[in-house]
């Protein structure tokens, strides 16, 4: 496994984030394919086993089951806390990213994964109805309770993060070190504005979605897995441009033919090679994490990167929110 420094901080982490929103009590309100605790627990060890460090979650995701399931899993596993890098998010609560509402929801988060600091704490959508002076506040304030080593942003517009990085340099504030965007190869949008801005703050990607819902894993559209059958998210974000996605698509799996691998090595190779840090996989299976750890080592030259992007249009915006929402 490589590692690379998380912005301007000194925590390291693996090429490759587990993405949690996997793991955790499944049922109708949330996800029905989350991964029980048992299972959970055998893909946190098969990761810590080949060297991934990296773990996602969020207070909202599996309402709070699926930080249970993290930080239960590491306790049975006897993995020290300094060996692994934590990271949950705030917002799909109520009050999204007040003052009060992010001093209550990081003692939940911390209880609930069984730890009394978490490395990267990160907002998990604009906040609409907070001013960005009392978030980054907030969000300061438990960097220097010693409860958050750094703190990260989602989703968003580009000129909204702008705005909240520059209310942090007036007011002498922690600011942003990452951005867990919506980046893959059939959904680039952030390429125009938010990116180029977290470069010039030398923050780092850390996206989800890196395989659009499993679409760059594979050649068919529909997906027979639970998952597939189930998750209506998935079909918002990619169903409307499926005609171009579809020729994306068949120039993974040529590429991937021609390199002998897997679609989703190629697919995640290209994120790394265009310098993201650490794609945020939601793997439920040991072969999702195969072909991760062989994308850390696959370099795709100038012609392959250029081979899959060509075909890309432009897409409607999918994950920065218009207005304040609830889960």
């Amino acid at each position: 496994m490589k590692y690379q420094k998380l912005g301007n901080t000194d925590i390291e982490v693996s090429r490759i984030c587990v993405g949690c929103m996997s793991y955790g009590e499944a049922s109708d309100k949330f996800h029905k394919w989350t991964l029980n605790q048992k299972d959970t627990q055998e893909m946190i060890a098969y990761a810590v086993g080949n060297g991934i460090n990296f773990f996602d979650t969020a207070n909202i995701y599996s309402f709070g089951t699926s930080e249970e399931y993290l930080g239960r899993s590491l306790k049975n596993l006897h993995v020290p806390r300094d060996k692994v890098v934590l990271a949950s998010k705030v917002y799909f609560n109520e009050g999204f990213l007040s003052k009060e509402a992010i001093a209550r929801e990081i003692d939940g988060t911390l209880k609930r994964l069984g730890t009394d600091y978490l490395d990267l704490y990160q907002i998990h959508r604009f906040d609409y109805g907070t001013p960005a002076e009392e978030t980054m506040e907030a969000l300061d304030m438990l960097v220097k309770a010693g409860k958050v080593r750094a703190i990260g942003a989602s989703a968003m517009y580009g000129y909204q993060f702008h705005n909240m990085q520059l209310a942090a340099e007036r007011n002498g504030f922690t600011k942003f070190s990452t951005m867990q965007n919506h980046y893959n190869l059939i959904y680039r949008e952030d390429e125009r504005e938010l990116i180029p801005i977290c470069r010039q703050y030398g923050v780092s990607l850390i996206p989800y979605s890196p395989l659009a819902g499993g679409h760059l894993s594979r050649m068919e559209w529909e997906s027979t897995t639970m998952r597939g059958q189930t998750d209506q998210v998935v079909r918002k974000k990619y169903d409307q441009s499926k005609e171009n996605d579809l020729q994306i698509i068949a120039r993974v799996a040529s590429l991937a033919e021609k390199l002998d691998a897997s679609m989703a090595e190629v697919a995640l190779a290209w994120l790394l090679n265009r310098g993201v840090c650490s794609p945020i996989v939601g793997a439920t299976k040991v072969r999702h994490f195969d072909a991760a750890l062989k994308a850390v080592d696959l370099t795709l030259d100038e012609e392959a990167l250029s081979y899959l992007e060509e075909p890309y249009r432009a897409h409607e915006v999918v994950g920065a929110v218009k207005e304040n929402q609830v889960l």
